[in-house]
């Protein structure tokens, strides 16, 4: 009996081989049935991307004003009572738990 399928050994194995990786290129984590999750995951993405860009324009302002050569007094003054813990009289102060 073994001898019969012999020769057909060969063939069965390249024709697993040829589903698995059919298979796996359709339902893998990078096949084509994924393409809405990763449409998604780019979209969602994309929405970090903006958001960090604006915050980072921010960040870059924020120390353009605070270098040597451009001194905002504000900005100083706003960075000096939030590192130090002070507050003016004028100011309300509303206390967070961490």
């Amino acid at each position: 009996m073994l001898a019969f399928l012999r020769p057909y050994l060969s063939t069965a194995a390249l024709a697993l081989l040829i589903f698995y990786f059919g298979y796996h290129a359709f339902t893998g984590e990078g096949g084509l049935l994924q393409s809405d999750k990763r449409d998604a995951t780019l979209t969602a993405k994309t929405e970090e991307l903006k958001t960090v860009t604006a915050q980072r324009r921010d960040l870059e302002v924020r120390a353009q004003l605070l270098r040597d050569t451009s001194l905002s007094a504000d900005l100083l003054e706003e960075r000096a009572r939030s590192l130090l813990g002070f507050a003016d009289p004028r100011d309300y102060v509303i206390r967070m738990e961490p």
